[in-house]
């Protein structure tokens, strides 16, 4: 009996072995199935969401390091401009090392780096594109010719974003550093990003190595967010400006970190006689929340190249570190154009060279033709609430002789000398202003005018038009194929 018994579970279990494989088997491809048909998505705050999107490798991009992916790039654009009066259309770049020369965006477009994409600079000067001089300069900054585009570059379009969630973009610049030093370079050295003519412009949440030049240029453009990049290159490298607005209106800087071998931001609007020509001053710019090292340069430089004009600048909430400047006034006879309307207030500073610094004798003309009846305007720069420790001098004011610096005020501020400072704190030429509440005493072309004064140099109330811009939530959805 107990046999029998045995027997019949034997063949029970014999006939019950191959279904349960063939109903492994279903799950398993079942499994794939979905894992197949699986979407994943990852949300990003943006000025513009769009309806379409793609991935670099849907276009045969290979993150490899080795690959070049321009024409990868140029016909992902290329594809997608035809979505961009339809929602517009967004290129999704994932991990990977994804090297490629210079490529241009497109109106309505959003470029996206995962967290670990990195965009490398290609080293072969054949993929970077010469284009004319900008018009307000009259020739190129390295060279009088012309300049190598950009490696992220747009000029005339509405709409445009480069964002991730802190992807990397590496210039790999350290040939360009070289062939500068040699004086070898035909042209100037091309730019991380620029874009020209341009309106609605955020560049966001990135990281930005090693520029050839500077990293951020928006030229001739208006409603622009430059927000939480981190920019990073050798402090002896030459010219890696960090953000530059030029000729630009309505511009919002913020929330960045920036260690540079220029100055970390740099506020300009054409050179000498071009400039002056062209007539395209920047204006409406906020600047907050920055931190900054530069050992050979300023925090916030505006100028040299000024020629246009530059009014109506915020700054608030600025930490320097290791930097050899604050705010610095860059200008000159032949400049002409204007700086006025400056206002800067909680900046916070660590060894510094110079707490405070204008000068009207920077020279680096264009070229001999530049007028040197044209005079610079500087008037109503204000500083207030201004800590500084371990300075080697409070300020270096110099104005120009029969062109004075006015209107210059500075209050509540307190700044600490270092051990070995300069024994005069102050020295002041050719400018006009008040101080109040202001240690180490100023120079005497900037009296004292007592406690009363402290909130004089104030801060506008009135907000700018691109503090009133909201961001939307975006959304990225990626099909695991």
């Amino acid at each position: 009996m107990e046999l029998s018994r045995m027997s019949r579970l034997r063949s029970q279990v014999t006939k019950l072995v191959p279904l349960l494989i063939v109903v492994a088997l279903l799950s398993q491809r079942g499994a794939e199935s979905r894992k197949a048909r699986r979407l994943d998505s990852f949300e990003y705050n943006a000025i513009s969401c769009r309806a379409h999107s793609a991935s670099i490798t849907d276009f045969g991009g290979v993150g490899d390091g080795k690959t070049s992916n321009t024409k990868a790039f140029k016909d992902a654009i290329n594809q997608l401009s035809q979505y961009s009066s339809d929602g517009g259309a967004q290129l999704y770049v994932p991990a990977g090392k994804w090297l490629t020369g210079s490529f241009n965006l497109i109106s309505h477009f959003t470029l996206y780096l995962h967290k670990d994409a990195f965009l490398l600079a290609s080293q072969d000067l054949n993929e970077w594109p010469v284009i004319k001089p900008l018009p307000s300069y009259g020739r190129g900054r390295d060279a009088a010719a012309g300049r190598y585009t950009s490696l992220i570059f747009g000029t005339n379009l509405t709409d445009v974003i480069v964002t991730g969630d802190n992807g990397t973009i590496d210039g790999q610049g350290a040939l360009w550093w070289q062939q500068f030093h040699k004086g070898k370079l035909k042209y100037t050295r091309p730019y991380l990003m620029e874009f020209m003519y341009t309106d609605n412009i955020q560049i966001s949440s990135l990281t930005l190595l090693n520029s050839p030049s500077w990293n951020v240029h928006p030229v001739y453009s208006s409603n622009i967010l430059v927000q939480g990049i981190t920019i990073i290159a050798p402090v002896t490298s030459p010219n890696t400006d960090g953000i530059n607005p030029d000729s630009c209106t309505n511009t919002r800087i913020e929330d960045c970190y920036i260690v540079s071998g220029d100055d970390c931001v740099a506020v300009k609007s054409g050179w000498d006689e071009y400039g002056i020509a062209y007539g395209m001053p920047t204006k409406q710019l906020v600047i907050r929340r920055l931190t900054c090292i530069s050992p050979y340069s300023a925090t916030i430089a505006l100028g040299s190249e000024m020629s246009g004009g530059i009014q109506d600048v915020r700054a608030e909430d600025i930490k320097a570190i290791n930097t050899e400047s604050g705010v610095r006034i860059k200008t000159a006879v032949g400049r002409g154009g204007y700086v006025k309307d400056i206002y800067v207030r909680g900046m916070t500073m660590h060894t510094m060279k110079w707490a405070f610094w204008m000068t009207g004798n920077y020279g680096s003309h264009a070229d001999n033709h530049y007028d040197p009846k044209a005079l610079p305007v500087i008037q109503g720069i204000n500083y207030r609430d201004i800590v500084a420790d371990n300075v080697s001098m409070a300020a270096r004011l110099e104005g120009i002789s029969g062109d004075p610096f006015t209107g210059i005020c500075i209050a509540n501020a307190t700044i600490g000398m270092a051990a070995k400072h300069k024994k005069v704190p102050w020295t002041c030429a050719d400018i006009g202003g008040m101080t109040s509440g202001v240690t180490p005493p100023p120079c005497e072309l900037l009296p004292d005018q007592g406690p009363e004064k402290i909130r004089a140099c104030d801060f506008p109330t009135e907000s700018l038009p691109i503090d009133m811009v909201e961001m939307k939530k975006c959304t990225y959805r990626i099909n695991y194929l």
